[in-house]
Formats: C-alpha cells, structure tokens, sequence
C-alpha cells in the first residue's frame, strides 16, 4: 500500500475526523473510501486502438422488404408518402 499527504482546510477535516469517529473508522479509511467511490465513478477510458466493435445483434426480421428501403428512405428524407 502507498502512502500519501495530502493538504485539506480545517473544516473538511474536522467532517472526516466526525465520520470516522461515527464509523469507527481511521481517518485513512474515510479518506481510501471516497477516493474508491469516486475512481469508480470516472471509469477507465480505453484508448482507440483497444477499441473494438460490438458483434451484431439479432434484430429480428425486417418489418420491410428489401427493395422498398431505398424509396422509403428518399420519402424520408424528402417528406414523401410513408405507406408500409
């Protein structure tokens, strides 16, 4: 295990100071929890050469046959008639 100091004002301390004496925990111990609690909340970021694509999920049959995807998308996006 590492050791630290670390600078904190008078009344941060005294708040820990109270919740380890409420637990019953070390000052160390208030100050190693948060700290785990708070690394947990900004995970990891992995870089972009680790990344990999997700495998595909099963979506199910297509609601649409294949050869009216290109007119509904140009109804689409030119506001045309949308009949499935």
């Amino acid at each position: 295990m590492k050791r630290t100091q670390i600078q904190i004002p008078d009344p941060l301390y005294k708040e820990v100071k109270r919740l380890a004496a409420l637990k019953d925990w070390s000052v160390s111990e208030v100050f190693r929890r948060a700290v785990e609690q708070l690394v947990t909340q900004y995970p990891c970021i992995k870089k972009a050469e680790e990344w990999e694509l997700p495998a595909p999920g099963n979506l199910g049959k297509p609601k649409i046959a294949s050869e009216r995807w290109r007119d509904l998308l140009v109804d689409d996006e030119t506001g045309g008639p949308e009949t499935l």
